[in-house]
């Protein structure tokens, strides 16, 4: 089970962090580093795969990435990956194959507040992208699912952290 996993190998780190989202929390969920074991990342892909249906599948660089890759292998599907910035290279936003017009799935791997999630979700849609749903692997349970729905997305978590830290 993916969740036993995760804690087994320390996947929930416990400390003063500060989150993307600019929030402190006495916890850390590294699905980042659970997922550079290839038996973990296989789970997490397998997991993600049940929830895709679009076109495409889309993620924000860095956490999303390995996801993204996996998944797409795994149902043959293309993807495309969301840079937060553009400093070289390109100078692209978005690596990959072109969402204009598709309905693309955003993966993403810890959803807090969503609000790195709906930047990148607004940048696909500013380039004709359909987004409907985004699969995560954890939900922090924090409002992000909220804001989503407000918006008309879908939040789908593989996990949520309720189910990962029983007080």
């Amino acid at each position: 089970m993916l969740s036993r996993k995760f804690l087994e190998l320390g996947a929930i780190k416990f400390g003063k962090f500060t989150l993307t989202s600019g929030k402190v929390s006495d916890y850390y969920v590294d699905i980042k580093e659970a997922c550079t074991y290839p038996d973990v990342l296989r789970m997490v892909a397998e997991s993600i795969a049940e929830h895709i249906s679009g076109d495409m599948i889309a993620g924000v660089e860095l956490g999303a990435v390995p996801l993204i890759v996996a998944t797409s292998m795994l149902l043959n599907k293309p993807y495309t990956m969301i840079r937060k910035e553009v400093s070289h290279g390109t100078k692209k936003l978005l690596i990959g194959q072109d969402v204009r017009g598709k309905t693309v799935d955003v993966v993403e791997d810890v959803v807090t507040t969503g609000g790195s999630v709906m930047r990148a979700i607004s940048l696909l849609t500013e380039n004709e992208a359909i987004v409907k749903r985004v699969i995560c692997v954890v939900d922090r349970e924090e409002g992000g699912s909220a804001l989503l729905r407000k918006a008309g997305i879908e939040l789908i978590p593989v996990l949520r952290i309720s189910e990962l830290i029983r007080n």
